[in-house]
């Protein structure tokens, strides 16, 4: 501060010390002082007289300016001032305090020391560097000046930044900072970042912006934030607008779903602030931004579908019926639900759906049209009621469907209670007011659009014009309407709703003309010599004329055809007729309307023409001139050339279908192979698996066996000193019984083995005779290992049978040897009574032993019984095996005969496709012979029709693979 006192006392000392010199001084003290407070406060002195010296300040200190940046980096109080001296320097904020004359001087000052700091890209990079300091009183002036080189030359700040090492990270975490100041200057500093550059706005994007600018917008309240909610939304915008990578991004990161908080706002009359329209305005924006018609398809439509999911449309539908909602906004959000329901099946349906909360409920769709033809409400807020009934009705046959039947006799309310859609906009298209018949006309015109039902249904609609008087058709109300010379507005709006019914429809074509009065007054109107307001009337009626005429199926003999154009010859001239023909494209609003669909319009003096009949006019102008310069001889030929082309395509059609009939069929042949395959599989699964537990089994038998043979020796060598006693030769008839038993199951089995054995030979037999194809091939090969294995698991069977038999010759022995030794026994108990009581026990030893021997001898019955079950099981499945390949035989010789037919069918499709080809091919020499040009389709639907033969083939050769 003495430093200071001492250059300013100085400079008002003496006249010599100009500001330069002052200036210079200081400059050279920062350059040269050693000590850091003299330099400190040498920067503090330049920063106090930036404001009013820029110039002076900006020439001669710069770049020691900068030389304190890269230098002096460890204090942040002289850094702070370096960037705030910079600050003053490059901006233009200070423009209030400058003379009105000096103002474009001082924007230049800007851009030119912008340019002079960012000639070396090294100073933006140690910016960006300085922006990682944490220190308040660093980072918050660095903010402000990167702000400032953005707004003054933006585009070249953005390549330096974007090639900077985690330039644009760095930047992001300005977002996260605890200050408010440097959080919401930090906003600022994005908007202006990520201004017209896509590559920026996608590494923004993908830094997590959105997550941290929606987190900022709750915390500060949503809609009724202040400024930084506004800032917010504006970055937000910048971000996702033209930007189909961010949107697509912001979809799938489920970020629409946050945004239908914004729009809970309650339904009073009061707390509408101006930042709070604001807020809201650009919220709806937003919204719009991501459902816009300009973006791709998909997009806007999984948009849309995401916002009915989330339950946003709902809460803009509930806007749209509160009451107290300011004009701006229920205009904002009428073209917000427009754009969400455009071309969207559900979210059309359910707009349709929408109620006012009124006394009866009357439909949305209603209120808004009571809006639109009433002459008292606001002009764009017509408009936007205009638009939301042409999305309404986008693409949407139903919905268009439902309109036109309101204004059908049977539909219509009797009792007049309510007011439907219809007689709303018969009424605006009848009343007084211009602009009421011009969107009437325009929003019927869009009921009719690509609908031939429709404009065939509306044919039927009746008009009581007055009391007594019958009533007449709508068609026939508007050419009366049309020839009573009304305003210039409303006849063109009822042209272009004429144009529209009569295109592509030969009934109503054929209605028109029914009244005689209505070709006269076209012909009339177009050729006459008016003034340059009528002459966008001449046009339109030159279009309607062209229409009946190229529409027209001479089904009235006064008015076909040739008789038309002769009369336009006559009457206007055929050159005269194109000429006026031409008016339409060539006006000045035309070009304006064909741009968006909204209606935009500045006032109602430019409401002439709509976005989807400039389309029509597009597609109409060269085949109606086409049209009116064809003779009557080439219109023959061109209808025999039609009626044979269409004959052509219904024939390529018809077998199309039939193509697709067939492959439709091999689809479910091959589905049912592939059932039969795994059904085959799951058999074998089950074989396996019964294999397994026949070889537990085994193990079960061996371990008895084994116990037995022990057992055995053990009564071997018991029985030598036994007696037996009375109840001993039971036990042995038992055990012959069971013998017998046993003996009788072997040959049981014995027999049963041998049927299995005829039957593998009857199956080998009948393998052997199988047919050549790759498919039952695979099936019989399969088969046979099915066999096989039957074969090896009816062999193990035997042996366990052989060794069962075994068992039982030994068990027959035993017996024999245990009534030899009853016998013995028997006649030594005369002679051994004094050893009464010792054989006694022995023989109660053996009784016992003998029940145990027993008790296995049943338990080995009941594992043959086991056995035999399995083996019936077993011949089950083998049963079944056969019969599997019994169908699989079937379906193959269906299949066989099928490719047969098909290839035939094929064939002859093909003889039949090069003679329509010859056909076509001599039709179109004659024509090109004739001077007509001849469009390639028919030629591209050949070769798709060679391709889908191709391509037909193919399933016959994939299944003889099989």
């Amino acid at each position: 501060m003495n430093f200071l006192r001492g250059v300013m006392g100085g400079q008002s000392a003496g006249p010599q010390h100009t500001e330069a010199e002052t200036i210079q001084k200081l400059c050279d003290r920062v350059a040269s002082s050693t000590l850091l407070d003299d330099r400190r406060n040498a920067v503090r002195a330049l920063k106090s007289l930036s404001k009013k010296y820029r110039l002076e300040v900006g020439i001669q200190a710069m770049e020691h300016l900068i030389h304190v940046l890269q230098t002096d980096r460890s204090d942040s109080e002289i850094i702070g001032y370096a960037l705030d001296t910079l600050y003053n320097i490059i901006s233009n904020e200070e423009e209030e305090e400058v003379e009105e004359n000096s103002t474009r001087q001082s924007e230049d000052l800007g851009s030119q020391f912008t340019e002079i700091f960012i000639k070396q890209q090294e100073n933006v990079t140690l910016l960006l560097s300085l922006l990682e300091e944490f220190d308040f009183h660093v980072r918050w002036p660095g903010v402000k000046l990167l702000t400032s080189l953005l707004k003054q030359l933006g585009p070249q700040v953005q390549q330096i930044i974007l090639v900077s090492p985690m330039g644009v990270s760095r930047l992001m975490d300005l977002l996260a900072d605890s200050r408010e100041v440097i959080r919401n200057d930090g906003v600022l500093l994005l908007q202006a970042l990520t201004r017209s550059n896509g590559a920026i706005q996608k590494i923004v994007a993908f830094e997590n912006a959105f997550e941290r600018l929606l987190d900022i917008i709750s915390e500060e309240g949503n809609s009724d934030g202040g400024i930084v909610v506004e800032d917010c939304l504006i970055l937000l915008q910048n971000l996702l607008k033209n930007n189909n990578s961010n949107q697509n991004f912001f979809k799938e990161g489920s970020y629409i779903q946050r945004m239908k908080p914004w729009f809970e706002v309650g339904d009073e009359n009061s707390g509408w602030s101006a930042q709070k329209v604001t807020n809201l305005h650009l919220m709806l924006q937003l919204v719009r931004v991501l459902v816009s018609p300009t973006n791709p398809p998909g997009a806007t439509s999984s948009c849309q579908k995401a916002m009915f999911q989330c339950g946003l449309l709902q809460q803009l539908c509930t806007i749209l019926m509160a009451t107290g909602v300011p004009a701006d906004i229920l205009t904002e959000t009428i073209n917000t639900v427009s754009e969400v329901i455009r071309g969207c099946q559900v979210n059309q349906d359910y707009f349709a759906s929408v109620n006012a909360p009124s006394n009866p409920p009357r439909p949305a769709i209603v209120v808004l049209l009571m809006s639109m033809v009433n002459e008292r409400q606001p002009f764009v807020l017509r408009c936007a009621v205009l638009y939301c009934f042409q999305c309404f009705l986008y693409k949407n046959q139903k919905g268009q469907g439902e309109i036109v039947s309101t204004l059908l006799p049977s539909t219509i309310d009797a009792t007049g209670n309510s007011v439907s859609a219809g007689q709303l906009l018969c009424g605006g298209l009848f009343s007084t007011d211009s602009l009421s018949n011009w969107c009437a006309a325009v929003a019927l015109a869009h009921a009719l659009q690509e609908n031939a039902t429709q404009k065939e249904q509306l044919l039927r609609v009746q008009l009581a014009t007055s009391i007594g008087n019958p009533p007449v058709s709508l068609l026939q109300q508007c050419t009366n309407i049309l020839s009573q010379g009304s305003k210039i507005q409303t006849r063109v709006g009822l042209l272009m709703l004429l144009c529209t019914w009569l295109s592509n429809c030969p009934i109503a074509v054929t209605h028109f003309l029914h009244n005689s009065a209505n070709v006269p007054f076209l012909t009339g109107q177009i050729a006459e010599n008016l003034g340059e307001e009528e002459q966008l009337v001449q046009g339109l009626c030159a279009l309607l004329l062209g229409i009946s005429i190229y529409f027209n199926d001479n089904s009235l003999e006064s008015y076909m055809k040739e008789k038309l154009k002769q009369l336009i010859e006559k009457r206007i001239g055929k050159e005269n007729f194109i000429e006026k023909l031409g008016f339409i494209s060539k006006h000045e609003l035309y070009s304006r309307a064909s741009q968006k669909p909204q209606p935009n319009f500045p006032s109602p003096e430019y409401m002439i023409f709509d976005h989807e009949f400039t389309k029509l006019v597009k597609e109409l102008e060269g085949v109606i001139t086409k049209a009116i310069y064809k003779s009557s001889e080439e219109d023959k030929k061109e209808e025999e050339v039609k009626k044979t082309l269409e004959q052509h395509d219904n024939i390529v059609t018809h077998y199309k279908n039939m193509i697709r009939e067939q492959d439709l069929q091999l689809e479910e042949l091959r589905q049912q192979v592939s059932t039969l395959k795994c059904q085959n599989e799951q058999l074998q699964t089950a074989v396996t698996q019964q294999v397994s537990q026949i070889q537990q089994h085994k193990d079960q038998y061996n371990l008895l066996k084994i116990q037995l043979g022990k057992d055995n020796q053990h009564q071997g060598s018991y029985s030598e000193g036994a007696q037996m006693n009375g109840i001993q030769p039971e036990e042995i008839g038992r055990l012959r019984e069971e013998i017998e038993e046993l003996k009788r199951t072997q040959e049981l089995l014995q027999s049963q083995l041998t049927e299995k054995d005829s039957m593998i030979e009857n199956l080998k037999s009948s393998q052997t005779s199988g047919t050549n194809e790759q498919s039952s091939a695979i099936v019989s090969a399969r088969d046979s290992e099915q066999v096989a294995e039957l074969k090896r698991e009816l062999a193990t069977l035997k042996s366990q049978l052989n060794s069962q038999s075994v068992e039982i010759t030994k068990l027959q022995t035993e017996k024999q040897e245990l009534l030899q030794k009853t016998e013995v026994f028997a006649k030594s108990v005369e002679v051994q009574g004094e050893t009464e009581t010792i054989i006694a026990t022995k023989t109660t030893d053996v009784e016992g032993r003998l029940s145990a021997l027993l008790q296995e001898t049943k338990e080995l019955k009941n594992e043959i019984k086991a056995l035999s079950e399995e083996r019936t099981a077993i011949k089950e499945q083998l049963d079944s095996s056969n019969s599997t390949i019994a169908i699989l035989q079937t379906e193959k010789d269906k299949l066989e005969l099928e490719i047969t037919d098909s290839k035939k069918e094929q064939d002859d499709l093909l003889v039949l496709l090069a003679d329509q080809d010859q056909k076509i091919l001599s039709l179109k020499n004659k024509l090109k012979d004739l001077g007509h040009p001849v469009e390639e389709e028919d030629e591209l639907e050949s070769g798709d029709q060679e391709d889908e033969d191709d391509e037909s083939e193919d399933p016959g050769k994939d299944l003889d693979h099989i």
